[in-house]
């Protein structure tokens, strides 16, 4: 039983609550962020190349129409999806960096700690209690 209640006030410690909420939320917004792009970047870089962009590739190698009408054996470079997720990326990157910044600066500056009381130092303090007692 010891290592089950050792597991929940683990589980249960406020930094790993915390860490939890902020990767529910991060996948969440990957969402927003991959629709963002998907639906409004892409089309508008995407006008550029007179192609829906996560479309562009590179054909290295040509492949051939089956019976059934599918393309076999074509090798290609998939370099306008690699492109979308590299923006969704710096998206990302960008607002988090924000979104901390933004919490590091209404966090409340830590004052410095108050300097010790001035007095008489430790040695002074033994030697004031041996003089006492020689007397």
């Amino acid at each position: 039983m010891g290592f089950l209640k050792e597991f929940k006030e683990f589980a249960m410690k406020g930094n790993l609550v915390d860490i939890a909420v902020g990767f529910v939320m991060g996948a969440a917004f990957n969402k927003v962020v991959s629709s963002f792009t998907g639906g409004i970047v892409s089309p508008l870089v995407g006008l550029l190349f007179q192609s829906d962009f996560n479309d562009l590739k590179y054909t290295i190698k040509e492949g051939t129409v089956n019976d059934a009408g599918e393309v076999v054996g074509e090798i290609t470079v998939l370099y306008g999806e690699f492109l979308t997720n590299v923006i969704d990326f710096l998206i990302v990157a960008f607002v988090m960096f924000m979104i901390v910044k933004g919490v590091n600066r209404m966090k409340k500056k830590e004052e410095p700690a108050p300097e010790a009381p001035k007095g008489p130092t430790q040695e002074e303090l033994l030697a004031e209690i041996r003089d006492l007692l020689k007397k």
